[in-house]
């Protein structure tokens, strides 16, 4: 089956390979864990190392600001918007929903003039709190994602949990069952030492690994790592394996 590929060295091995084509895929985790250099790394190896144009659509941040967090990578997106393989767009999430409703909207034009095949989104919880009621919340969030697939993207979506260290998981997780993958990122605390996890929840369609690794914001990005090993127990208070941990970081509510 034909994979679209993250190039983020670890991560496509637990994805078997990559992300399904035109599937809307599910980071989450507390801020500083990652998700937008993930998701900006994702579609910038799809254009330097694939060829395939992206766009970046987002609620929160000036586009100054991935210029700048790209460039400590090494990552020029200006270079690449001089050769039309990547927009970086600023929107509201009021804006960017009427958009989407409209034929011949702004988003689907840029998308068919550049021939894009990504696009991250930073990020979905924005675009959530248009709307109250769960059920409504779920029917935009649906009507989101499915657009983003009409136009035949592959998405990656950030999504934020607040609190600190373990987020806990959003009392209305509807949006979990509209996403094709839904992966957490978290801290964990080792040795008094705060580290960086990441578990893939589910992957629709496809195997993916099961396990629980650690990953680094390096120089060059993001790198997943080995599975964790030892054990853990300062924020517990008793020290236990890390397998009892991690099932209170990741699954305990």
């Amino acid at each position: 089956m034909n994979r679209v590929k993250t190039g983020v060295r670890g991560l496509d091995e637990m994805l078997n390979g990559g992300f399904l084509p035109q599937t809307a895929n599910l980071f989450e985790g507390a801020p500083g864990t990652g998700k937008s250099t993930l998701g900006m790394q994702f579609i910038y190896n799809g254009v330097a190392q694939w060829n395939e144009p992206g766009l970046i659509l987002t609620f929160e941040e000036f586009p100054q600001q991935y210029y700048r967090d790209a460039e400590s990578f090494g990552w020029d997106l200006h270079a690449l918007e001089r050769a039309n393989k990547l927009r970086v767009i600023m929107s509201s999430p009021q804006v960017t929903r009427r958009d989407l409703e409209t034929v011949g909207g702004n988003i689907e034009t840029i998308v068919r003039e550049m021939g894009a095949r990504r696009i991250l989104i930073d990020s979905l919880s924005h675009l959530s709190r248009l709307e109250k009621d769960p059920v409504e919340r779920r029917a935009l969030e649906f009507a989101f994602v499915n657009a983003l697939k009409r136009e035949g993207l592959t998405t990656f979506l950030t999504r934020e949990s607040f609190t600190f260290p373990n987020p806990q998981i959003d009392p209305e997780p509807g949006v979990g069952f509209l996403v094709d993958s839904y992966s957490l990122l978290r801290y964990v605390e080792i040795d008094s030492e705060m580290r960086r996890a990441l578990l893939i929840l589910k992957m629709r369609g496809s195997d993916h690994a099961r396990d629980i690794r650690e990953f680094q914001i390096t120089g060059e990005g993001i790198e997943v790592q080995s599975k964790f090993k030892g054990r853990e127990g300062i924020m517990s208070g008793s020290p236990r394996q890390m397998a009892d941990s991690f099932i209170e970081a990741f699954v305990k509510r």
